[in-house]
């Protein structure tokens, strides 16, 4: 158990325990998205006062308020009312997606809860009369990996931009919805949400495990969005976050198909990162516990899965990025040190790049800006909207 705080005040709602602290904040801050709403968290940080650390108790306290969130749904639905079976839905996504995050092995149990999360979101997104969610499958080698798209409004005929938003080490495209994609599409921009390798739907049902080369991903859906007729296959950018920072800093310097790249957390050397982890028995700042590193990769061992790690390090690569680049961290970052956004953002190749370091004193000084969303979002979303000539009035 590693305690909360380093240097940076932020909400800990368990002090003596980061991992558990970080979770309750990811469901937190997305409150203001609608998914979640502070009198239920509270009343599962209640409930789990007293048993920090417990796991099990972890995830039987979220699965019951998830069920229970979820039979308030479906009891609205059955009175006919849409808006308050789709909020009800939505939120026992982010309580189910809380439940299943520490639990290891990923027995029935665990996969029942993300089954039920990854259809509660579903259920709200076809209640949601804003919106057109189309699931879609993204064709990969000999599988494919499951996504969701939204296009953003437009003209008949008219040709959108899009991005390609992955999440990072252990999120998944349900979760991403409550990051930003709402804000990216009154700015203009279509969105595809993507579970991509080692990631969500992907790995659990699909057996497709983390790997280093996420180019060929991020190509499959760059070749996906080219193919459709309300996309402009010359705007598309990519946008992921945490470990995600890998994957699109990557993905764009290795696909110049992509013309604006967002990096929302640096990654530098992974393998460095797990390495010191693993030597410390995984007492370090971790968002889920050290077991999940062997279970993404599809390996048997620690050792094992830091070999797939050796090529997560982009010294030698991000210098052919040639598109826009925008690398956002936060100063107290506690699971990525912020030397490492320095190191990322002076090797980059691009000519057009920014860094931007949220601080202490302003908030998003966390990982993934995480305790303050609400200045990190808009930022980002602004810049990838400019990048690519989204014409959307609310930019």
């Amino acid at each position: 158990m590693v305690a909360a705080i380093r240097q940076a005040e932020w909400h800990a709602q368990f002090p003596e325990d980061y991992r558990w602290s970080y979770n309750v904040m990811l469901v937190l801050a997305v409150i203001p998205a609608g998914g979640a709403e502070v009198g239920e968290v509270d009343r599962v940080c209640r409930r789990l006062a007293g048993h920090v650390g417990d796991d099990e108790r972890w995830f039987r306290e979220w699965r019951a308020m998830g069920d229970q969130v979820r039979a308030l749904a479906e009891e609205a639905r059955e009175l006919g009312d849409r808006r308050a079976a789709m909020a009800h839905y939505r939120r026992a996504t982010s309580y189910y997606f809380a439940a299943e995050r520490f639990r290891f092995p990923k027995d029935d149990e665990a996969l029942d809860a993300y089954r039920a999360m990854v259809g509660c979101f579903r259920l709200s997104a076809e209640l949601d009369d804003r919106y057109r969610v189309e699931y879609v499958d993204v064709p990969y080698e000999d599988t494919a990996l499951p996504g969701i798209f939204v296009s953003a409004a437009r003209s008949p005929g008219e040709r959108t931009p899009a991005v390609l938003f992955m999440s990072g080490f252990d999120g998944n495209k349900e979760h991403n919805w409550f990051l930003g994609v709402e804000d990216l599409l009154a700015r203009g921009v279509s969105v595809l949400s993507l579970d991509s390798p080692g990631v969500g739907e992907a790995v659990r049902f699909r057996g497709v495990s983390l790997r280093h080369d996420y180019e060929v991903a991020g190509s499959a859906a760059a070749d996906w969005l080219q193919g459709r007729d309300d996309v402009d296959p010359e705007r598309i950018g990519v946008l992921a976050l945490s470990l995600g920072g890998y994957y699109s800093s990557r993905s764009a310097s290795m696909d110049p198909r992509f013309k604006a790249c967002a990096a929302w957390g640096a990654i530098w050397d992974y393998h460095r990162v797990w390495s010191e982890r693993i030597e410390a028995a995984f007492a370090k700042q971790l968002p889920v516990p050290g077991e999940h590193l062997v279970w993404s990769t599809g390996t048997g061992s620690t050792q094992e899965a830091l070999k797939v790690l050796e090529g997560f390090r982009l010294a030698d690569v991000v210098p052919r990025m040639k598109g826009a680049f925008l690398l956002v961290h936060g100063e107290d970052d506690q699971q990525v040190p912020v030397s490492d956004a320095h190191l990322l953002f002076e090797a980059c190749g691009s000519p057009d790049k920014t860094l931007r370091i949220f601080t202490a004193e302003e908030g998003g000084a966390q990982h993934c800006q995480m305790d303050n969303l609400s200045i990190a979002v808009p930022e980002i979303n602004r810049w990838l909207a400019d990048r690519l000539g989204a014409s959307a009035t609310s930019r």
